[in-house]
This record gives C-alpha cells, sequence and structure tokens, in this order.
C-alpha cells in the first residue's frame, strides 16, 4: 500500500473507532475525531503531516510519479 493510501486508510479508520468509542463508552472520545479532522485539515494547507513522516520512518513508500 502507498504511504497516501495508507494514511487515508488510517485517518478512517481513527476517525470511525473514535466514533464508536465516543458511542460506546464516553463521548470525550469525540474530541479524538476532532483531533484527527482539524490534522487533515492543517495537513492540507501547510503540507506537514506527522503520520506522514511517521510512516516513512516505518518504511512506506510514496507514490511514483
Amino acid at each position: 500500500m502507498t504511504l497516501e493510501k495508507s494514511i487515508r486508510a488510517i485517518a478512517g479508520l481513527f476517525v470511525l473507532l473514535s466514533l464508536a468509542l465516543g458511542y460506546l463508552t464516553s463521548p470525550w472520545w469525540h474530541l479524538f475525531t476532532a483531533f484527527v479532522g482539524a490534522n487533515l485539515l492543517q495537513s492540507a494547507f501547510t503540507g506537514f503531516c506527522p503520520m506522514e513522516r511517521l510512516l516513512i520512518k516505518l518504511g512506506v513508500k510514496p507514490e511514483a510519479p
């Protein structure tokens, strides 16, 4: 899986997981959903994505141009 697809998959997983945890345990988990959304938004404007850096260190390759 490429870097871009990995980031999308992880973000989607985090959102769904935090929504489920917020519904099943405590609504405070919805703050994690907001955190993921805020990171996606700032990444769109700045180009900086902490998850991207982590995945690159773990050996995930970016998509070839």
